[in-house]
């Protein structure tokens, strides 16, 4: 088998059976990849590599879910309008950093977002509150998805609540005639002829 070239990385078996790949990266540092077979190592060793040749950061366990989205909203205030950003602030703060805050980033599914909707919801959030929280989620984790912190949006995979649309109460003919004979009442005026 051909040895490695510099900045190639190495795959080697750890004395307690687990296969490790570490590559170098800028700085000096290392970084170092782990699985239970030589073929998964190898996967994630050359999904690092492609990540690097083709410019992007590369993946990191490390970055919660929290992190990155305090990180996000910082960056995205010079773009949103105050109240906006004010808004996004409070649904991330209040509802979504506090339930999946502590999650890694890279590890953060499908399954999280959908948990968190349902706990929201049984707290007794709004199904309208819980779609908003789950627009600003995706627009931050679209935002992830394209800065190469994340291999796919997985807020897209998600479903947000379905909001009731309430249908709007009208006056009946006859309620809107006493209401008009009310307030022209009120303000003194008093129609020369009735309604029809």
């Amino acid at each position: 088998m051909a040895k490695r070239a510099n900045n190639e990385g190495s795959i080697y078996k750890r004395h307690d059976g687990r296969w490790v790949a570490s590559i170098s990266l800028d700085h000096g540092r290392r970084k170092y990849l782990y699985g239970k077979t030589r073929q998964e190592v190898g996967r994630k060793l050359t999904a690092v590599l492609k990540a690097r040749q083709d410019g992007l950061p590369i993946l990191g366990e490390r970055q919660t879910v929290g992190q990155y989205l305090e990180g996000w909203l910082e960056s995205a205030c010079p773009s949103l309008r105050p109240r906006t950003w004010a808004r996004y602030e409070q649904y991330l703060r209040l509802h979504a950093i506090p339930e999946i805050g502590r999650l890694s980033l890279a590890k953060l599914g499908p399954q999280h977002l959908q948990r968190l909707y349902t706990s929201r919801l049984e707290a007794g959030l709004s199904p309208t509150s819980v779609a908003h929280l789950h627009a600003v989620l995706h627009r931050a984790l679209g935002q992830a998805a394209r800065w190469g912190l994340v291999a796919r949006n997985v807020a897209s995979l998600v479903t947000p609540p379905r909001v009731r649309r309430q249908e709007m109460a009208t006056l009946s003919p006859e309620q809107a005639r006493a209401f008009l004979d009310t307030r022209l009442r009120a303000t003194g005026f008093m129609p020369s002829t009735r309604w029809p």
